[in-house]
């Protein structure tokens, strides 16, 4: 590993990301973020006290695609995105799937209404051309209403390890 020309600044300190960018901060900072686009990880320089004051809910998770923990509060959300690997994943089966059941209900209703309102207003359409965008809307709302049902439902799902 190659060394730096000179030393940091006083009260500064020099940090490799896997990377291979160079970061300067602060002496006493324990995490610091990588600043090009393409990498944007999460550096720990310290390893946490074993004691902290952590808020209620926040618990151990263990990433479902890079396999690392992290501390995450489940109370807030149960999308969580991995501080080492970017990845979005879900805290917990049952979240993804209410949610995937609720976008796939929703998909399903608005597929129905779509189908009704061409139907209903096929002869109208002839005469005034502003209904296809109404039937365009409807249909591209189905679509993405059961396009997010099925990401929901195809999510790795994230497992809690233990409560802090």
């Amino acid at each position: 590993m190659s060394q730096p020309i000179k030393a940091a600044p006083p009260g500064k300190k020099y940090v490799r990301c896997p990377c291979h960018c160079l970061l300067i901060c602060k002496g006493a900072s324990q995490r610091i973020a990588c600043p090009r686009p393409d990498c944007k990880r999460i550096i720990n320089l310290s390893p946490a006290p074993t004691v902290m004051m952590h808020s209620p809910g926040t618990s151990h998770i263990e990433c479902a695609h890079c396999a690392k923990t992290f501390l995450f509060n489940v109370r807030s959300t149960s999308l969580v995105r991995c501080p080492h690997c970017r990845r979005v994943s879900a805290v917990g089966p049952s979240y993804v799937r209410k949610k995937a059941i609720v976008y796939t209900a929703l998909g399903v209703i608005l597929l129905g209404t779509a189908i009704v309102l061409t139907v209903m207003t096929y002869q109208l359409a002839m005469k005034n051309k502003g209904i296809y965008a109404a039937w365009a809307v409807a249909f591209i709302l189905t679509a993405l209403f059961l396009l997010r049902a099925l990401c929901l439902g195809t999510m790795k799902v994230s497992h809690i390890r233990r409560p802090v």
